[in-house]
């Protein structure tokens, strides 16, 4: 009887410690660089292989969404997501004189080069850097849009720490790929409020646009959606910081050429802002990399499409995990401190 009652007690602790590995609950902490703050979570063990999450424009850690993550570190990853500088609770310290979105996109229309406050590679080097911070030598990236332009360049940067690469609806940068519309140029260049209701407004329109022709979108939860990113932080100037890095960007097809990093790259058909070539052509300037086409698939993470997201991409992060012979990695004494 007493081994009965130990075994079940045994079996409901594994089951209590599976459900409290995976807890996307854990604080917020924080890592000072030498130009940003960076605020971030690590959900998993420690001794576990990394993944790096890396949000796109203006998006918050909150933005990857929850059962995703867990999905994710179930199949034993530590995940690691983090606010970009300059968005949600991350900050960068360095602040321009004067940057003019408006102007620097006119330049950029006119084919003149863009004179961004921080490019893309800065971006890219705050993710090295917040790994360098706790300590993970080796660790594997998913970026998604702006964020798959930044793990891009991590790549590049450090070959022999990123084990394997996973892109979600981004792009190589290339001229002469399908351009999004100029309603939604729009919408993405609205970027000041008077009030917080107005913000909500234009954020929840902007969701929409983004969002797949076969899903309909209900606009309370969208406004909710918004609520929650603009009460956590409203960086509207970060913001327009972050795109003035993107079209100063030059194509990354000769950079790309010449990685050698397991990729995975996966686009959906109906993809309004950066349209299905664009993943098709960046799959084809990575040497080895795999392609999935997600039918209907837009240009966010819509409840309809988590499903086939995660078929798509847990396959191959399990195939690229390492194996259980990897030393544990232990976070420094203070590298992170709870916000």
């Amino acid at each position: 009887m007493r081994v009965c009652v130990f075994l079940v007690g045994l079996l409901f602790g594994l089951s209590s410690f599976a459900a409290s590995r995976c807890d996307v609950t854990v604080p917020t902490q924080r890592v000072d660089l030498e130009q940003v703050s960076l605020a971030y979570q690590s959900i998993g063990r420690v001794g576990d292989p990394a993944l790096l999450l890396v949000m796109g424009l203006g998006g918050q850690l909150i933005h990857w969404p929850d059962e995703v993550v867990v999905a994710l570190c179930e199949q034993g990853f530590r995940v690691i997501r983090y606010d970009n500088r300059d968005v949600g609770l991350s900050t960068w310290r360095q602040r321009p004189a004067s940057a003019n979105l408006t102007v620097e996109a006119l330049r950029y229309k006119l084919g003149l080069p863009v004179a961004a406050p921080y490019t893309l590679t800065d971006m890219a080097e705050d993710g090295l850097g917040l790994m360098d911070a706790l300590q993970v030598e080796q660790f594997h990236v998913l970026g998604a849009s702006m964020g798959g332009m930044i793990a891009q360049h991590m790549a590049a940067m450090a070959p022999q720490r990123v084990e394997s690469l996973t892109l979600i609806m981004t792009s190589s940068g290339a001229e002469g790929l399908p351009a999004p519309s100029a309603a939604l140029v729009q919408l993405l260049s609205r970027r000041s409020a008077p009030n917080r209701e107005v913000a909500l407004e234009q954020q929840a329109d902007l969701l929409a646009a983004l969002g797949s022709p076969q899903v309909t979108d209900d606009r309370q939860a969208l406004l909710d959606q918004a609520a929650q990113s603009y009460d956590r932080a409203f960086k509207p100037e970060g913001v327009k910081r972050q795109i003035m890095a993107i079209l100063a960007e030059p194509s990354r097809v000769t950079m790309l050429n010449q990685l050698r990093v397991p990729t995975l790259v996966v686009h959906g058909t109906a993809d309004p802002l950066l349209p299905m070539m664009h993943g098709i052509h960046l799959a084809a300037h990575i040497q080895g990399s795999q392609l999935k086409l997600i039918p209907g698939l837009a240009h966010r993470f819509q409840d309809a499409f988590k499903a086939p997201l995660l078929a798509a991409v847990l396959p191959y992060l399990r195939q690229h995990r390492e194996d259980t012979s990897h030393w544990a990695q232990i976070d420094p004494v203070g590298a992170g401190r709870v916000l």
